[in-house]
């Protein structure tokens, strides 16, 4: 069994271009955000107004935006 490395998302707060946020993801204390293409590292630094979500909460989102719930288990690979 691999050992999965600790993960904590995140949303933004919603804006024009992004009316859901956008999700984020903590790994190892590196930010990344998800976009078309996958997660996308972006630095140590969270933008300031994020709300943490539960891994339940990332799936809500992932759904409600149409995109693959694997990409969540692909946070855990960063």
């Amino acid at each position: 069994m691999t050992d999965r490395r600790s993960v904590t998302f995140f949303r933004t707060p919603a804006s024009m271009a992004f009316p859901d946020g956008r999700l984020l993801a903590s790994v190892g204390g590196i930010g990344y955000v998800l976009a078309a293409d996958g997660w996308i590292r972006f630095g140590a630094t969270l933008p300031i107004s994020v709300i943490e979500l539960s891994r339940s909460g990332a799936e809500d989102w992932c759904e409600r935006q149409g995109w693959d719930l694997g990409l969540l288990d692909a946070a855990y690979g960063l």
